[in-house]
């Protein structure tokens, strides 16, 4: 069982903790962050981040364990119609689409 109390004490400390994060992002000398690597890693750090949370929720199950299912899919055909350069609103929809159609023909999500 999870306590309320325990639950807002985590939510409080994380949005402080992220405050200070950012807040010492500030406090680091711009001579740090003009360099050619700083940048080109700063460049690319988006599109891990955003990869990573992908994979996380395309391929996870509700019981934490890894799944394929009808978010394989969407996923599969938005890698498709992005790489046949769609336009970004057209790629989302082919992807819920696909999904939508998968879970109608029995592949659980």
């Amino acid at each position: 069982m999870i306590y309320p109390a325990a639950s807002w004490t985590t939510v409080l400390v994380s949005a402080l903790l992220a405050f200070a994060l950012k807040y010492a992002g500030y406090l680091v000398p711009a001579r740090h962050l003009q360099g050619r690597r700083t940048a080109a890693v700063t460049a690319l750090l988006p599109v891990a981040l955003l990869s990573a949370l992908l994979a996380v929720q395309s391929f996870t199950g509700s019981d934490g364990g890894p799944v394929v299912d009808a978010r394989a899919g969407g996923l599969a055909v938005a890698v498709v119609a992005l790489v046949l350069r769609a336009p970004f609103l057209l790629v989302v929809i082919l992807a819920a689409v696909t999904a939508a159609v998968l879970r109608a023909a029995g592949l659980a999500a």
